[in-house]
């Protein structure tokens, strides 16, 4: 065999396969720049205040029906004082969706659904906010199908929760009727959007059956919002739309590829085992499992996505690594996987502790929705510390990875100098080689590049309805789903372009084809069309125990 297909593949037919996959990449930029609508939504809605003095968990409180909820506008209507209500027998009531000019309802497409609170507490210098005021909330969560009588709600949770609230107001706007700037508090989180509709009760008691004083130092609360995002149908339609066209490719180029390496006398290269590796582990991002939900209510599937994307970055850095180790050119053996131990230590720790992170969040959720390790301040530093950190790491990771590249080019650059002393034949063949294997690792470099950036975004765009942050960012569904069709079509070609190449170079000049006939031609111009020089060029690029030509034209120039 003559290496792999990316040092024999002729310059013309290279050329039309780099130009259909960047084809291919510019397409899944503007599939997701003109088609899909931004990835989620938000619909904030302000509850709506109803008064029961008889309150009980057995009701449900719809704002929609009068006969369900006796509304009032605020707190300083006259019917309080008339009947003596308490924070106790106050329900906010939040049905959704809103209704815009008609019935709305959701659809499953819309995958999930995170919500957020917001309380507006008036400045009252009788009725202060105290610092780090402990809110504690009883949610009742329900919800209804279409074609279910309008009044039938059917339970989907109930919590009682606590939150930090954090509030403060400058100086200049302590007077009263100005509003405190009070944090956003996570409310609860839903891994599938199976129902049509449904409603939040939310109470907020002053005290308990045990006789616990509770939301003492709240201030003079006048309203509570509640922000529901969501993921847009349209975009997941896309969004599986790429996944199923790009699982059976994938797929398919994996068992091409394993058809080749088998035909090999050679057992496979480490490089070719983590090729299948990185494979299956896009395979596994592939897979459309969205199109269960339209039919299954999953609360998990959330977790899965996180599971599926980690086991992805993890065998995509590991590959990055060992692709860019075993083309150091040095004199260490490295085509095992225990060289890299430490390289994999790290890798495979980082991801080890976001998954140990995200069951500790979304884990939990699978059997109370309304946890959130946000809720403290010891595990709101806790998830900052793991956001941080991640970023961190990626950032310090691409550095390591830029540093090992930028020492391949330059072992390359050394083992140059031996060209010149071979026929011009073998310069161009090797020439040519170092040249598409170093547009490979800059290709490589940038999709690290976006990798990580995508990254650390996708980190700070989950957590930005979670903390308290005056974050601004303008994310687009062209960058998500360029980057991961950049995944896609990187991978397509790595394999495509590594898999083992079936062109021989013959022996006689009776078999002549593609580059061996440039060679035969070029040592008859250049008079050194010596016997020995082509059995050992033959022996160079076809050496049957080396993956590529280029490692061992390495080997020959270091012995030389």
């Amino acid at each position: 065999m003559a290496g792999a297909i990316i040092e024999n593949l002729s310059g013309r037919k290279l050329s039309i396969l780099i130009g259909g996959l960047m084809l291919c990449q510019l397409v899944c930029f503007l599939v997701g720049g003109l088609i899909a609508p931004a990835p989620s939504s938000v619909m904030p809605v302000l509850g709506t205040k109803c008064i029961d003095k008889h309150f009980s968990w057995n009701k449900w409180y719809q704002a929609r029906e009068p006969t369900q909820c006796n509304a009032i506008d605020s707190f300083e209507d006259p019917i309080i004082l008339d009947r003596n209500v308490t924070a106790n027998d106050i329900v906010f009531s939040f049905q959704i969706p809103l209704r815009f000019g008609g019935e709305v309802e959701y659809s499953r497409w819309q995958q999930n659904l995170i919500a957020t609170m917001q309380v507006d507490i008036v400045y009252d210098p009788e009725v202060q906010v105290e610092p780090d005021t402990i809110l504690t909330l009883e949610a009742h969560l329900g919800y209804r199908n279409h074609g279910d009588p309008e009044g039938q709600w059917t339970e989907y949770a109930r919590s009682t929760e606590e939150r930090t609230l954090d509030c403060h107001i400058d100086e200049e706007h302590k007077r009263e009727g100005y509003q405190y700037q009070c944090s956003l508090l996570p409310l609860f989180e839903l891994g599938s959007l199976h129902h049509n509709f449904y409603l939040l009760n939310i109470r907020l008691p002053t005290d308990s059956p045990e006789g616990k004083i509770m939301n003492s130092g709240l201030g003079r609360l006048q309203d509570v919002w509640v922000a529901f995002i969501h993921t847009n149908g349209g975009f997941t339609k896309v969004w599986v739309t790429l996944k199923t066209i790009f699982f059976p490719m994938i797929v398919g180029i994996m068992v091409w590829f394993w058809r080749r390496v088998g035909q090999l006398s050679r057992p496979p290269a480490l490089l070719e085992f983590m090729l299948m590796g990185l494979g299956a582990a896009l395979t596994f991002l592939n897979c459309p499992f969205e199109y269960l939900t339209l039919a299954f209510d999953c609360p998990w599937m959330t977790l899965l996505a996180d599971i599926r994307q980690g086991l992805f970055y993890a065998a995509l850095l590991s590959f990055w690594l060992i692709f860019a180790g075993e083309h150091l050119m040095d004199d260490i053996e490295r085509n095992r996987l225990n060289v890299y131990w430490r390289h994999l230590s790290a890798v495979l720790g980082g991801c080890l502790c976001l998954f140990v992170f995200d069951m500790c969040e979304r884990g939990a959720q699978l059997s109370n929705p309304f946890y959130s390790i946000w809720v403290t301040q010891v595990g709101t530093n806790l998830a900052l510390s793991f956001i941080i950190l991640a970023g961190v790491c990626a950032g310090v990771y691409f550095c390591f990875l830029s540093y090992m590249i930028w020492k391949v080019f330059m072992n390359i650059g050394s083992k140059r100098q031996s060209l010149s002393a071979m026929s011009s034949s073998r310069r161009m063949h090797y020439e040519g080689i170092i040249y598409r294997f170093k547009a490979l690792m800059l290709a490589t470099l940038l999709c690290a590049a976006m990798t990580v950036i995508g990254f650390i975004l996708g980190q700070v765009s989950e957590g930005r309805w979670k903390w308290d942050d005056d974050i601004e960012l303008e994310y687009t569904s062209a960058f998500f789903t360029g980057v991961y069709g950049m995944w896609n079509i990187y991978i397509f070609a790595l394999i495509c372009l590594y898999a083992p190449s079936h062109k021989r170079w013959p022996k006689d000049e009776s078999k002549t084809e593609s580059l061996a006939s440039i060679h035969g031609a070029l040592l008859a111009r250049d008079n050194q069309s010596s016997t020995g020089e082509e059995i050992e060029f033959n022996r160079l690029v076809g050496e049957p125990g080396e993956m590529t030509s280029l490692t061992a034209f390495v080997k020959k120039a270091t012995t030389d």
